[in-house]
């Protein structure tokens, strides 16, 4: 197994999400200067704004990517599993999410209860998708693995994930 899969097994992100797959292309996703690696906290105060995403990949390549949080509203009841927080379709690769369609903006992460995890899956598309693509009707019950069989997307390419909680209300004296 691919020592960059292991925590995805860990985290239950495959399993929960997506399938066991192989990375295929390198993505590296920060908040402001904290670069995302698996399993790491991220405050929601510090991801207000989309993060800066790069993937690999070559340019005449394009790809798909999508936020989402498999442990809403709380991790012991995931009644909406999945939560879509963000879709982007046709980025070349080599580039950026501002580069591609994007299909559904970015709504920052606001986990009301228990620690929640965050996952950006990465796909690598076999044609142009962007034009085809509706933005879910509702962004609760998102299906990762339907939304790919849908778009003919097959396994992901790259994946990451991190947690966040609710931040504690400044206390004011």
């Amino acid at each position: 197994m691919a020592a960059s899969v292991h925590p995805l097994v860990v985290g239950r992100v495959i399993g929960d999400v997506i399938d066991m797959f192989v990375p295929a292309i390198n993505m590296s996703v920060y908040y402001g200067s904290k670069q995302v690696s698996n399993g790491c906290e991220i405050k929601p105060s510090l991801a207000v704004n989309p993060p800066k995403v790069t993937i690999s990949g070559h340019s005449d390549e394009l790809y798909t990517m999508v936020m989402i949080d498999p442990d809403a509203p709380s991790p012991s009841e995931p009644s909406m599993r999945e939560w879509v927080h963000w879709v982007v379709a046709d980025i070349p690769g080599g580039t950026n999410p501002t580069r591609g369609k994007e299909i559904l903006s970015y709504v920052s992460p606001r986990p009301p209860v228990g620690i929640h995890r965050y996952i950006l899956v990465l796909f690598r598309q076999k044609m142009l998708l962007g034009n085809m693509m509706e933005p879910p009707q509702n962004r609760t019950h998102f299906s990762t693995r339907l939304f790919a069989a849908h778009l003919d997307l097959g396994l992901p390419v790259a994946t990451v994930y991190f947690n966040a909680q609710k931040e504690p209300a400044n206390k004011r004296r």
